[in-house]
């Protein structure tokens, strides 16, 4: 079966591989194995909610990509992948979350199938998806091959989008718009959080215009007041108070592409720190954006964000973005870059960050980001077309 609803064109994969194959060629590496699904769909298509068990794709320098994985999974994968349904090798199932028998076995014997048992072969080993258990199953099924780290090889090749990549994060971005909107007009004292979410979420599905959207990587975070000291809260029953700052961030997803969108409600008269962080963060992130030009470093952005919120009085411990794209939960970041002093890689036309220096203080917290693409020429450009400001809801 041939997949009639891939993403992309067949020169568009043709180009992913040669990428990958030049860098494995670069490190040594025979076959590479890669488990982490966003790096399998950016090589194949494939897609589906299956990496909650061992699955991923081989890599080869001389013939096309084989998808492996669970045996019902395999009924996804011949939908999505470009390759062969020759190329989907399945297990069976009664290897899943066995005591007495691992996937890796199964996958050790396709890799001496193929002739590479003695072969260097690169594992994505720091990765959410591949478990130590792996690794030692891998170790002794193949104890002739040299297991290398090849951790975040395929993630550096995502770095520089495609013209086809970009159309999707556009897309994406216009979802990101229409869920911001429309948290700025509902958002008001007595509005239970878990409603909001609920209507966040369908709006992320529903899409914008006419295009659909897709779950995003990482759920809505909206913590209040002191609450949004901290990050990564997400949501819960209660109500949103007056006199109280909300910060919202979350993202649109276009078949599997983010657009990462943080803005700050709030709800009755901000008090003048608040309003003085605003500003700000505000002159930071538009110097921030000044500085991420192409031949730039990603430093470059840390250091001009870090003047006006110094000049404030702000002291920020965190990194202030990453890039971004393509990604599964529970991230959509691609853990390459990260936008922070000392990160000296070179901004090229065509990557893409979310720009992120949120304000997370003792008892206080702020987030307005951007997610930004570098161009050919001047300053970023930005994603998202909204006020770049703390929303005031007298």
């Amino acid at each position: 079966m041939t997949a009639l609803n891939l993403p992309f064109s067949a020169e568009e994969y043709a180009r992913r591989l040669a990428k990958v194959r030049a860098a494995m060629d670069a490190s040594g590496i025979d076959v590479l194995f890669v488990e982490d699904p966003s790096n399998m769909a950016w090589l194949t298509g494939y897609d589906g909610w299956s990496f909650y068990v061992h699955q991923g794709v081989l890599v080869f320098h001389d013939e096309d990509p084989v998808w492996w994985g669970r045996g019902q999974d395999a009924n996804g994968a011949v939908r999505t992948v470009w390759m062969d349904d020759a190329n989907v090798v399945p297990y069976e199932d009664h290897y899943v979350q066995s005591t007495e028998r691992h996937p890796m076995q199964t996958l050790a014997a396709l890799i001496r199938d193929k002739g590479y048992a003695n072969k260097r072969i690169g594992l994505e080993l720091e990765n959410y998806y591949f478990s130590a258990k792996a690794y030692l199953t891998l170790s002794e099924e193949l104890p002739d091959a040299e297991l290398v780290d090849a951790t975040a090889l395929v993630n550096w090749q995502r770095g520089i989008k495609s013209d086809e990549e970009i159309a999707f994060m556009r897309k994406a971005a216009r979802i990101s718009e229409a869920i911001i909107d429309h948290v700025v007009e509902r958002a008001e004292p007595g509005l239970k959080k878990n409603d909001l979410v609920g209507e966040i979420y369908a709006m992320a599905v529903r899409g914008a215009g006419s295009e659909w959207g897709d779950y995003p990587a990482i759920v809505p975070l909206l913590p209040s007041g002191s609450d949004a000291a901290a990050p990564h809260l997400t949501w819960d029953g209660r109500a949103l108070q007056p006199d109280m700052a909300t910060f919202f961030e979350i993202s649109g997803c276009y078949r599997r592409y983010h657009a990462p969108f943080c803005r700050t409600v709030f709800l009755g008269k901000p008090p003048a720190f608040l309003v003085e962080a605003e500003k700000a963060l505000v002159e930071g992130l538009e110097a921030g954006l000044e500085a991420a030009r192409a031949g730039n470093v990603a430093a470059d952005i840390y250091a001009a964000l870090a003047v006006p919120l110094e000049r404030a009085g702000i002291e920020r411990g965190a990194r202030a973005g990453y890039p971004i794209g393509l990604s599964y939960p529970p991230d959509w970041g691609e853990r390459t870059i990260s936008i922070r002093p000392g990160d000296n890689t070179v901004l090229q036309p065509g990557m893409t960050f979310h720009f992120m220096p949120g304000l997370w203080m003792k008892d206080w917290g702020m987030e307005i980001t951007e997610s930004i693409l570098i161009r050919e020429s001047g300053p970023a450009e930005c994603l998202c077309n909204r006020p770049r400001k703390m929303f005031v809801k007298d």
